[in-house]
């Protein structure tokens, strides 16, 4: 049995996860909750004592339109999920129930909705604040928490299809941004280690698809735009990305019309925490029982 398909197995025989039957869809137990809650709690104390971000939770289904102008079809459709449902008459209806009673596929008269699932905590953001007019002076910050959809199914607990992210977007002058980011980075490894475990910062690409994709990877990496921090959870020698610190320059900028007090476009980055992924190196650090974690870790979750 593999590592990643034994912690799974732990995850579930001790209440943490819940199985539904679907690889990557799992329930939380009351116990991987109160982690995640506590981690949150620590990602709070950590961020700086003078920021003032605004809080916006937005539900894990983002308007369609917003979807399709964010570009990301172009780089993720493998990754892409969207909201379908019955919009037929009566004897569709009499039809569906037929094939479903019969075992046959009854979906296929499901039809999109204007909802798309969300794939990162900050995509709905953009087109929001961009709606308000310029930004104030100085920028602006937001903090940001939802659930994000990806369709990749996999056996690989820290691989969810529905995850949480926790996010801090700062948008602004270049200056601005790429300062938030370094911070975040310092403060981001300084987070991870207060709860026992070892970070290790590398420069990233996100998985485009196609051709073009090699290439766009490699700009990225090159540019340093993306930065992910890893942490073991079902390999020490192939680490998960917990925390990733995105410098987008102006891409959502132009997309969205958004920008500064002054009239130029502005930049954006942001910092993510996986809060699933994280909980899951906790369990696979300091075990399942989490009233036998070391002192020094309960303290810094749960004071």
């Amino acid at each position: 049995m593999d590592m990643q398909t034994s912690l799974l197995d732990r995850l579930f025989d001790a209440g943490h996860l819940i199985d539904t039957g679907i690889d990557g869809l799992y329930g939380r137990g009351g116990g991987f909750e109160a982690v995640i809650t506590g981690f949150e709690r620590l990602i709070d104390a950590h961020a700086p004592a003078d920021a003032k971000p605004e809080v916006i939770r937005f539900p894990p289904g983002m308007n369609r339109a917003h979807f399709e102008g964010s570009g990301y079809m172009k780089s993720f459709p493998q990754l892409a999920g969207t909201v379908h449902s019955f919009c037929g008459c009566e004897l569709d209806h009499m039809n569906l129930l037929q094939c479903m009673a019969e075992g046959e596929d009854w979906t296929q008269g499901q039809q999109a909705t204007d909802v798309v699932l969300t794939p990162a905590a900050c995509y709905p953001l953009y087109p929001v604040i961009a709606r308000r007019g310029p930004l104030p002076e100085g920028g602006g910050l937001f903090d940001l928490q939802s659930y994000c959809f990806r369709h990749e199914p996999s056996k690989d607990p820290a691989r969810m299809q529905l995850f949480r992210m926790r996010e801090f977007v700062r948008m602004g002058t270049p200056e601005d941004v790429m300062a938030f980011r370094a911070d975040w980075m310092e403060r981001g490894q300084k987070l991870i280690e207060a709860v026992g475990l070892d970070p290790e910062l590398d420069t990233a690409n996100d998985p485009f698809f196609g051709r073009a994709g090699k290439m766009m990877g490699n700009s990225q990496r090159e540019q340093k735009l993306k930065f992910e921090l890893l942490i073991p959870v079902t390999s020490q020698a192939n680490k998960t990305a917990c925390l990733s610190f995105n410098y987008h320059q102006d891409h959502f900028g132009h997309t969205w019309g958004l920008s500064t007090a002054d009239g130029e476009t502005a930049h954006t980055a942001c910092v993510g925490f996986g809060l699933e992924r994280i909980a899951l190196a906790l369990f696979a650090r300091h075990g399942l029982d989490t009233d036998a974690w070391p002192a020094s870790i309960r303290e810094a979750l749960w004071g």
